[in-house]
């Protein structure tokens, strides 16, 4: 032990030195590892490969190139590298034909440059790029006559666009950005050209509120919720593209007649936000609207859907739950049609159900058909092939009861879906379009198909303007030709395609959340419910019952998918309005009431502080003691508009005492309106006046009594010294005074009324008035 002690102690420093040496050397490099940490996780997080600069193809000229024609592709080079990328060029790449629809839709998630894939360069066309610097950008444009494409069969080919060249990291030439489109040739024109059908959406949020301006407004100026609409149907808004751009396509027209009676109001005198707001200033954006859009349909098939566009799903689900819901639909493909042939001057077909995003079951179809819309338009994803076609049969389908299901197709239906404001997003969508619409039409070349587009309900302007060049693209016709909506309704069904609606259970669930509840659907029947009970009172009640009766129609319409505060916000407005009014008939309280008479006239004032009469009601009494008042027979109601009228009940007393007396209004089948008003009535038949006059009389009938008595008295001291009989002629005359005092005006019962000399008159003011007997 002591030498190892020895040891250990003679070798210590040493060791020390040793392992300090030893890690010293090991630290160096460790530390030079930790000090390049942070540039290698820097340097890691930029782009590099084919992602290092980002390549944007922003436009493709022509969209579906002839056979002269010269392909040009524009776009922009983003350097999202690290490094300054030099010797480079841009040059198009040409891929192979695809072999079906759901290639192009794999061509078209995959990103970044794969060799053989995405083709080679096509030889003697590169376009050489200056040095392009870290976050730099720069546009590009490259053509390429269509001959040197070398295109062999007609199809879809991918196309793109590759940038190569060199970086301090990378320093030989390689892609290092790329972008792909898809190029749809075909050299002659289909001998079976497939039929398209592009619907044309005319449809916005709800703006009209059920308000008009003022209570002494007889114009019934509108009150809009807010002025959002002038801006979409301003020269470049929403609208205002749809319109114009829609008026030179081969497109059927579907719009919402809310839309076109929104507008037309909007063209007059209006309010914003709320009674008292602000006027509306867009008559003449309003104006042009209407006129442009009445240019456009003149050469278009018009289709309208039920006024407010309803949610046929949420009725199909939760409202036919609720009695009445489902009335509405009627009136509401009536008034569709009205209202597009009053502001148009064009009869739309009125005869389609369009379900929001194309989806239906059994019971959307149920109510979908109800109302007469015997063709219902559906979505591919919703009605799918179960017998795996080999190609996209046509939209037709019957589906039982001589009703149509028109079958839109998904990927068509959805191409434009996205952001379209960006050149790139757009583009791309454009040519993806065109690709799908040419490999259908290859499906089966000996086989025509009728095809239908149903694009989103409210496109955006960006994606108005994509739809349009994409159907602009196709007007050379070599394999397509444009049908309208009723003449796909008309085609002749594939008997291989599906025909069976889908159940309930298989309707989308995330579509399903946004459906309003049957909550809502109870409170739009009860907002109708209580129009009804006003209507009935009004002479004038279409003014009441049009902007309510449209106001409960928006109550149900699609726009609420997905905002059900909204939604619950507008019912709320709409019932809160409803009810102001018809508390403008009321009967005005009345105070206390005392009778002094076995009869009296009881005056109650109606009060109507709306701008038209009133008329059909029935004012009824109710006594609590009918055994001790009875308060008179019904009256017959009517009062002009913006006035009060009293009316006279004849009552009678049969007892004394205090009785309750209600008053309420009653509609002419019956039903009470507003709520009852009650008063006291203190019935007193003997008054003060009453009781002087019978004490007046016991007075002098004691006094005439007293005279008798004391002429008796002197007549007996008379006789007694004259011989005279006490019962002589005097004491007769004495009895006859008594009987007379007894036979008098004196009541036989205390409790018997006296009779009713009092006159009657009413105070008109019918409150706080005495009552006159």
């Amino acid at each position: 032990m002591a030498e190892a002690a020895g040891f250990q102690g003679t070798e210590r420093p040493r060791g020390r030195w040793l392992r300090r040496t030893v890690a010293l050397l090991t630290g160096v490099p460790l530390l030079v590892v930790l000090m390049q940490v942070p540039h290698a996780a820097s340097a890691q997080a930029a782009p590099t490969g084919s992602r290092t600069v980002d390549v944007s193809i922003d436009s493709m000229s022509p969209s579906a190139p002839a056979k002269a024609d010269t392909v040009k592709l524009s776009g922009t080079l983003t350097n999202d590298g690290s490094s300054t990328v030099t010797g480079a060029h841009v040059g198009m790449n040409l891929g192979p034909s695809l072999s079906g629809r759901s290639s192009i839709d794999t061509v078209s998630r995959r990103t970044g440059y794969l060799p053989g894939t995405d083709g080679e360069e096509v030889d003697g066309h590169r376009e050489k790029i200056a040095p392009l610097k870290p976050g730099a950008s720069r546009s590009f444009s490259i053509s390429v006559p269509v001959k040197d494409l070398d295109l062999d069969d007609d199809g879809v080919y991918q196309l793109g666009v590759s940038l190569s060249g060199r970086t301090q990291s990378a320093p030989y030439n390689q892609v290092l950005g790329f972008d792909r489109t898809f190029l749809p040739w075909q050299e002659a024109d289909a001998d079976k050209k497939t039929q398209l059908t592009y619907m044309w959406p005319l449809i916005s949020a709800t703006h009209l509120t059920a308000e008009t301006a003022a209570d002494t407004d007889a114009e019934q100026t509108p009150v809009f919720r807010n002025d959002d609409l002038a801006a979409e149907l301003a020269p470049g808004g929403r609208l205002h593209q749809m319109v114009a751009l829609g008026k030179d396509l081969p497109v059927t027209f579907v719009i919402d007649p809310d839309l076109l009676a929104t507008v037309d109001a909007m063209t007059r005198t209006y309010k914003v936000g709320s009674p008292d707001g602000p006027a509306g200033k867009n008559q003449a954006v309003a104006k042009q609207w209407l006129n442009d859009l009445e240019e456009a349909v003149k050469t278009h098939e018009v289709v309208a859907l039920p006024f407010a566009d309803p949610d046929l799903a949420s009725l199909a689900h939760h409202g036919k739950t609720v009695p009445g819901s489902l009335s509405h639909l009627g009136p509401a493909t009536e008034l569709a049609s009205k209202t597009v042939d009053t502001i148009l001057g064009v009869k739309p077909r009125t005869d389609f159900a369009w379900p929001v995003d194309g989806a239906i079951d059994s019971s959307i179809v149920d109510v979908a058909t109800s109302a007469g819309a015997h063709n219902v338009i559906t979505r591919s994803d919703s009605l799918r092939e179960a017998g795996g076609l080999p190609y996209t049969p046509t939209a037709a389908r019957p589906i039982g009861g001589g009703n149509r299901a028109i079958v839109a197709d998904e990927r068509l239906s959805q191409a434009f879906d996205g952001d379209m404001s960006k050149a790139g997003q757009a583009t791309h969508a454009v040519q993806k379009f065109l690709a799908q619409t040419h490999m259908l039409s290859l499906q089966d070349p000996e086989k025509q198909r009728s095809i239908v587009v149903a694009p989103q309900r409210m496109p955006s302007a960006s994606q108005a303007r994509a739809m349009a060049t994409a159907l602009r693209s196709l007007e050379g016709g070599r394999w397509t030709q444009p049908l309208n909506l009723s003449g796909a309704a008309k085609a002749e069904p594939d008997s291989a395609a599906t025909r069976r609606v889908p159940s309930a259970a298989s309707y989308p669930a995330s579509l399903r959340r946004q459906e309003l509840p049957v909550e809502a659907f109870r409170q739009i029947q009860d907002t109708q419910s209580a129009l009804d009970e006003f209507r009935v009172i009004l002479a004038q009640p279409e003014r009441v019952v049009t902007p309510f009766g449209n106001a409960i129609m928006r109550e149900m319409s699609t726009e609420w998918r997905g905002d059900a505060a909204g939604a619950a916000s507008f019912r709320k407005s709409v019932r809160s309005y409803l009810d102001s009014l018809t508390k403008k008939v009321r009967l005005i309280q009345k105070s206390d009431a005392t009778l002094s008479g076995r009869s009296a006239t009881i005056p109650v004032t109606v009060q109507n502080n709306l701008l038209q009469g009133v008329e059909g009601m029935t004012l009824r009494l109710t006594s609590s003691q009918p055994n001790r008042l009875d308060a008179g027979k019904p009256q017959q109601i009517k009062v002009e508009g913006g006035h009060s009228q009293s009316f006279k009940f004849d009552t009678t007393a049969n007892a004394n005492g205090r009785a309750y007396v209600t008053a309420q209004l009653y509609t002419a089948d019956g039903k009470p309106y507003g709520g009852p008003m009650t008063f006291k009535v203190n019935v007193t038949e003997i008054t003060v006046t009453v009781m002087l006059v019978i004490a007046g009389g016991v007075l002098l009938l004691v006094l005439a009594g007293l005279r008798i008595y004391l002429k008796r008295k002197r007549g007996t001291d008379e006789g007694g010294e004259d011989g005279t009989d006490g019962d002589g002629s005097d004491g007769e005359e004495g009895s006859d005074g008594d009987n007379g005092g007894t036979d008098g005006d004196a009541p036989e019962q205390p409790s018997d009324p006296p009779p009713d000399t009092g006159s009657e008159s009413s105070d008109p003011s019918g409150s706080g008035e005495k009552v006159d007997r």
